[in-house]
This record gives structure tokens, sequence and C-alpha cells, in this order.
């Protein structure tokens, strides 16, 4: 019978990307998955450090696993990911009483080895990859899949617990990203996203696997430009970017055909005093060049952007500047939060949390408020065009996917057949976060 194994993750998209990395390792030790966590042999979590109340969610998930423990002794629970990286002295690991394995996501190399210490019966050979990042991810099928190109940060934000808990900037080779990008597309998927604590400062190890006519000198432009002469790629997505590493050529770049409509740019403040204290190296002026710079390239482009309010220091004037920006800008979506403090932050070593709950609720649902008015305006505008769509999913009656502008798009349908097609549906309404379509004529289907 064959060991098995339940992975949990936590995160972003480079979370789920390691989790398949993992599934890669155990796959090639001859490990299945089940869904049926209490029974697996092997209890994987991985972990993100960005709020508290991630981690508040791990540390609560150790009773569970201490009852699985109960009626399954020799269950080996595994905690690794965003916390573990952070927690270099190991002083979580006092809350986690179920936890057998403890280690940093770069570490998952080792993982064959510790489960054959852990449980011989298990594991027959312990081959060790050097770098995880080579390891090939185990991807459920699909016409979509992630692509990490870099780890780490070099920014320092003082909000942020990137750079403790992943380490510094580290790219892969362009060499290894194409291959991996090309093997992807050999097998359908006509869909990327590549994955980058600031994805657009990426610098290849190996520029000289460049091709000789690429007409682009910055690396991250230059991958780009590579990716797009994929043969069979229809759509290329990456996140997220940092404003400061927009450069001429990157900015040019959006305009590449495969490129979709859409550029998540995190400004976080729409304040000076509050992006000086974030350590954020740009003004709000800076800001608002790139982003004229960036419509102009690519007119009509829908933008997305990170947001923190409640930062220490934040003034209630300060953060009205944030939604000044935020109109200014005409934003499609924002990922908004209210400030968390985190340990081994500079933020928290050098300012006091000092706006109260009650506020940052506040300014946070008045954020909303202009983020949701402003969706629902600029959806209006999609009323009677046509959009395409990538269908990812059918169910309660609709089939649903993203547009090249990554807005949510729907049209009634029950044929699960519409998963992985590139349909062209025209509007006919438009929510706040949903644009309702007409289903297609079949001359306007393209099969993955």
């Amino acid at each position: 019978m064959q060991p098995t194994y339940a992975i949990t993750t936590f995160g972003c998209q480079m979370n789920k990307n390691d989790s398949e990395r993992i599934a890669g390792i155990l796959s090639a030790l001859g490990f299945v998955e089940t869904t049926e966590e209490a029974t697996a042999d092997v209890i994987l979590v991985n972990t993100c450090s960005v709020r508290q109340s991630a981690e508040d969610r791990v540390f609560g998930s150790q009773e569970k696993y201490l009852e699985y423990k109960k009626k399954k002794p020799n269950q080996i629970v595994a905690v690794t990911g965003c916390m573990a990286g952070r927690d270099k002295k190991r002083e979580f690991l006092r809350q986690m009483p179920a936890t057998d394995l403890y280690f940093p996501t770069p570490d998952m190399v080792h993982l064959p080895q510790w489960i054959a210490e852990l449980r011989p019966d298990l594991v027959n050979s312990a081959d060790l990859a050097e770098d995880y990042l080579k390891i090939h991810p185990l991807r459920a099928p699909s016409v979509q899949a992630y692509v990490t190109i870099q780890t780490g940060c070099n920014k320092f934000c003082t909000y942020c617990v990137v750079p403790y808990a992943r380490g510094l900037e580290r790219n892969r080779p362009v060499a290894d990203i194409l291959q991996e990008c090309r093997e992807l597309v050999a097998h359908g998927v006509i869909e990327l996203t590549l994955l980058g604590q600031t994805v657009n400062s990426y610098k290849a190890t190996d520029p000289e696997s460049f091709a000789p006519q690429n007409p682009f000198k910055d690396h991250f432009a230059a991958l780009l430009w590579e990716i797009n002469q994929l043969e069979g790629l229809e759509r290329l997505h990456w996140t997220a970017a940092h404003p400061n590493s927009m450069t001429d050529e990157v900015i040019a770049a959006l305009a590449l055909p495969k490129q979709v409509n859409y550029l998540h740019l995190p400004v976080q403040s729409g304040n000076n005093e509050v992006l000086r204290r974030m350590n954020r190296k740009y003004t709000r002026e800076e800001y608002l060049e790139k982003i004229a710079r960036i419509k102009a390239a690519r007119p009509g482009i829908a933008l997305g952007t990170d947001i923190i309010v409640g930062f220490p220091g934040e003034t209630r004037a300060q953060f009205e500047e944030t939604c000044s920006l935020y109109r200014e800008v005409g934003f499609d979506v924002s990922y908004n939060a209210q400030y968390s403090p985190r340990s081994g932050t500079l933020g928290v070593k050098l300012y006091a949390d000092d706006v109260e709950k009650e506020e940052k609720r506040d300014r946070w649902n008045v954020l909303q408020g202009v983020m949701e008015d402003l969706a629902l305006a600029k959806n209006q505008a999609f009323i009677g065009t046509t959009v395409r769509v990538l269908v990812d999913k059918v169910t309660q009656g609709f089939a649903s996917g993203t547009t090249h502008e990554m807005k949510l798009a729907r049209f009634p349908a029950t044929d699960t057949s519409w998963i992985g097609k590139c349909v062209d549906v025209s509007v006919t309404a438009a929510k706040t976060w949903v644009l309702e379509c007409q289903p297609p004529a079949a001359s306007h289907v393209d099969a993955a």
C-alpha cells in the first residue's frame, strides 16, 4: 500500500507553487495525495507570515493534529513556509506540540532524509536535490500554471517579513525558467503567471541564455519577450511588481502581444511621509508619473494595487491622500489591509502601533467603498463589448473565468467541457466584481 500525504497551504501564489514542489518530492518517493488528512502518513502545512491571523490559524490547528495522532501515533506533521523561515530561534515550536518537522522553504530538499529517519518504512531511498527551485512541481492538470522566477527580497519595507522569512533576493537562471515554461506549454498550458517577491527586479544569472535577437536589455523585459515567443501560449501575467523596478523597458514590454491587459503595482500609501516610514523609496509624485507612462504604453490597461491603512503615525489627512491617489489612478482593484505589527520587522522596532483598531477598521471600510464604487463604474464601460475569457470553472449553472483585464466574467452553462477554453463573449451587465455575459457562439470558442 502506498504511503499518503496531505498538504495545507496558506498565503500567496508563491506558497502554492512551493507546495507543488513538495508534492513533487513526495510523489518521487512513492507517496500519493489524499484528501483524508486524519489518515495521511505525512501532513505538510505550508505557512504564511504576512498577518498574525495567518500564524494563529497554524497554532490553532495543533489541537486537531494531536487528536489525529491518538489514532495514528506514527503520523508525521511537518510545518514549513514563511513562519519557519523567519523564526530563526524556533520559538514558535513551543506552540506546536504536534509538529515533528519544522523547516524553512529552501530546506524542503532534506524532506526525504527526514521522513526516512522518522519512518524508515515509508522511504526506500533519499536522493537529495541541491536546490529546491530545481525540483519539478507536481501540478494538477490545468491550462493555467504559476512559475516562480525569483524568491526573497532586498527592499526591506518596514512592515514586511519577506526578507526575514525568505531571505534576500535570489533569481533563477533564465534557461531553467524557459525550460519549465516550454514544458508547461507543451502539456497544454495556455496561461502562465510569473511569480517573484518584486518580480520585475529579476536579474538573470545567465544572461547569455537570452536569444541574440532579443530587443530588450532589462533582464525582466527580456524574459517577457522570450516567453512571448512560445507558440501555443495565449496569456502571460506576472506578480507582484515594485514601482522602482518599472523601467522604461519593462513598461514597453507591457505592449507585448501575450501580456494580459492588467498590471498589479502595489502603492501601499498615497502620502509621502507614510511612504518614507514604510521605506518604499518612491514618492506619490514618482508613482503617479510611472502610472502615466504605463497608461501611455498600454492604453486601457487595468490596474491593481496593494494598500495598507493605519500604518504607525498615519493621520486621517494622510489616509485621505491615499483615497485621492486611488481615484486619480483609477485602480480596478486593490487588496487593502489594516496594518498588523510583525515581530522582527523594522516597523516594530522603529514605530509604535498608534492607530486604534477601530480607526483602522473605519479607514479600511472607507477605502473599500472607494474601491467598490470605482470598480462598478469602470465595469459599466464593458457593457455591450466583447471580452475574451479563459474559463476555469463551471458551477451553479455558470461557466466563469477571467478576461484579459483579469476581471471575473461568467455566462450561463452547465457543461464542464467549457473549462480550459478561451471564449469571446458579449457583456450584457456589469456588477462590482462580475461581468455578466451571453453564452458564446460556437465560432467564438478556442479549444485549449
